[in-house]
């Protein structure tokens, strides 16, 4: 191919690449801002394990302060305790989140139990040092582009294990 026929297909490559790249940008600019979501840890119920592990159900309040519906198709969660990965799960899960309303989803997750005991031999020794940090990422998929990650930070309180229960 010479270079008087190749000149005017790069012309072409070129002038292509530039349109989607408008395309792409005048599109996502377009885009309606949306306020960020919310997912809260609600409530964790034991379920049955399997061998050498712990199950839990984590249920998730999550709030869409958007005057459209978020329709969502999956969730998936890490809980890292102490800054150490202690629980995963995933749901195949459908629902939506109401426009300005919220919806519980639940999760079941798996405790290994090397995590667990790991935790616990960490925690004997920052018993003290209470509360502990947890760090709960969380994804909501959804069509194509639109799934949400979220990421929640708290503590536990581990001095309230030592008061006797009223």
């Amino acid at each position: 191919m010479s270079n008087s026929t190749f000149a005017p297909l790069l012309r072409l490559l070129l002038l292509t690449v530039g349109l989607v790249a408008a395309l792409v940008t005048g599109g996502c600019a377009g885009l309606p801002s949306r306020d960020p979501v919310r997912m809260n840890v609600v409530g964790l119920e034991p379920i049955p394990g399997e061998g050498m592990e712990m199950r839990f159900r984590v249920k998730l309040r999550v709030q869409n302060p958007n005057d459209t519906a978020i329709d969502f198709d999956g969730v998936a969660l890490e809980l890292e305790v102490n800054d150490r990965s202690f629980a995963t799960g995933v749901s195949d899960q459908k629902g939506s989140v109401p426009r300005f309303g919220e919806t519980v989803v639940s999760v079941p997750v798996s405790v290994s139990a090397l995590a667990a005991v790991r935790q616990a031999l960490g925690l004997i020794d920052e018993r003290a040092a209470s509360p502990v940090p947890y760090v709960l990422h969380a994804k909501l998929g959804g069509p194509l582009f639109s799934g949400m990650r979220f990421t929640e930070r708290g503590t536990f309180d581990l001095s309230a294990l030592d008061k006797p229960a009223r």
